[in-house]
């Protein structure tokens, strides 16, 4: 698991209720993405492939959902 120096992970930010939650035409708004986090430190020490993006929500709640997936190897 997490003790593996070889283990890499995967974060997504998203916002599912972009741009407002009664009109969530733009499901899945992307708010962060990095790869190659080592499973011993944190995203700090990742590839950050979005820059992370502050949530903003104009018009209602929203919800931010993050997601860490562990990856097969690590990204070339």
């Amino acid at each position: 698991g997490g003790n593996d120096m070889r283990t890499f992970y995967t974060l997504v930010m998203v916002d599912p209720d972009a741009p407002s939650p009664s009109d969530p035409n733009l499901r899945e708004y992307l708010h962060w993405l990095v790869t190659d986090i080592p499973g011993t430190t944190g995203a700090a020490f990742g590839q950050e492939v979005v820059c992370y993006e502050s949530p903003r929500p104009t018009m209602g709640i929203h919800r931010f959902v993050f997601v860490l997936f562990q990856q097969l190897g690590r990204q070339t």
